[in-house]
């Protein structure tokens, strides 16, 4: 080979590692972005895009799956509930149960005598502004102006309670009967007051007592009750 030819072949080698060296470098530098988007990707599409969008999904299929379980109560809802039970607990309270003794009025009517025989109505009237009821007998005792029991406890005629409902200002009454001291030969005593104590009750109601002598000891002193009924006895 001549002079000349090597030098051509050596400037035809130098041009070709030129090339191919700028070939390199333009793939190394990203170019065309291609390279460093790879590069940079993962660092940046999983919290922007992909992890929000999963997470979306997943809560949104959990709570759609999970909901007629586990969702919360609607609180209108709920308060509507407690609400109902309130008015239906004071309404039942206001409208039934027991008459208590502070709700009730104790008087004794009229006597209606026979046969040697005195008969009282004792009459229990609801003053309060509910409605209530009265069953079975009554408590009475006769007492003194000091308050002390004059005689022993009046006995229970024979008699089937009945649940008697009073409104307010209904009366239920009960009758109360002993002999005639007069006739009888009992040992007698003029009672200033007789307490009433209303069924199942604690607290009794005091009566101002109008019907002359009762029977306190001896022979045929025994003074009875019956059970309570509706009305005023009269």
């Amino acid at each position: 080979m001549t002079d000349t030819s090597r030098s051509t072949h050596r400037a035809a080698l130098l041009a070709s590692a030129v090339a191919v060296l700028g070939l390199l470098t333009a793939c190394g530098a990203g170019g065309d972005g291609t390279a460093s988007s790879t590069r940079t990707q993962p660092g940046t599409a999983t919290p922007v895009t992909g992890g929000r969008t999963a997470g979306s999904a997943t809560g949104s299929a959990a709570g759609s799956t999970a909901g007629p379980a586990t969702t919360a109560p609607d609180a209108s809802a709920t308060a509507t509930a407690v609400t109902a039970g309130a008015t239906a607990s004071r309404t039942a309270t206001a409208s039934g149960g027991r008459c208590h003794t502070s709700e009730l009025r104790a008087t004794v009517g009229p006597n209606d005598p026979g046969a040697g025989q005195e008969h009282f109505p004792v009459v229990l009237t609801n003053t309060s502004s509910r409605t209530c009821t009265v069953r079975g007998y009554p408590g009475a005792a006769f007492v003194d102006a000091s308050g002390h029991q004059l005689g022993p406890d009046p006995k229970r005629s024979p008699g089937t309670p009945t649940t008697v409902t009073l409104a307010p200002g209904g009366s239920a009454w009960a009758g109360l009967s002993f002999s005639n001291p007069d006739v009888s030969g009992a040992d007698p005593a003029t009672p200033a007051s007789v307490l009433v104590t209303p069924p199942d009750e604690l607290d009794s109601l005091t009566v101002t007592w109008t019907g002359g002598q009762v029977p306190v000891s001896g022979n045929s002193s025994t003074v009875y009750l019956t059970v309570l009924r509706p009305g005023s006895g009269i």
